[in-house]
């Protein structure tokens, strides 16, 4: 059992970054599968980026590809998502999940609450 805490959302004007960051509160992310999903009211929960446990794979959802990168931190206790070039269009919670070793893209057991990130135009 682990516990996700995302932080680094917030408000942000088109075309800025921001960099949102998601932790295990008191643990490693060592084995663990980590992805970034967003949820905006009225529609699915889409996929945004995920890395493998091992860190040698990354997946990038479309509307994302090309601006944000997903990266995880030496120490294994973090996980990174750099959000560039910003648009309206990409506001919403974005959740941090994490499932041991990687058994697909529905298998995500362990998630976070959530951060707010915000685009104004």
């Amino acid at each position: 059992q682990i516990q996700l805490v995302e932080s680094g959302g917030g408000l942000v004007q088109a075309g800025g970054s921001l960099r949102l960051s998601c932790a295990a509160s008191g643990r490693s992310l060592g084995g663990y599968s980590i992805a970034w999903f967003r949820q905006v009211p009225g529609k699915e929960r889409e996929l945004v980026a995920s890395v493998l446990w091992n860190g040698d794979g990354t997946f990038y959802g479309d509307f994302g590809k090309g601006r944000f990168t997903i990266s995880r931190d030496g120490a294994g206790r973090s996980v990174y998502l750099q959000m560039n070039s910003l648009k309206p269009e990409d506001t919403g919670v974005y959740l941090c999940a994490a499932q041991f070793g990687y058994s697909g893209p529905n298998r995500y057991t362990y998630w976070g609450q959530g951060a707010q990130v915000t685009v104004s135009s």
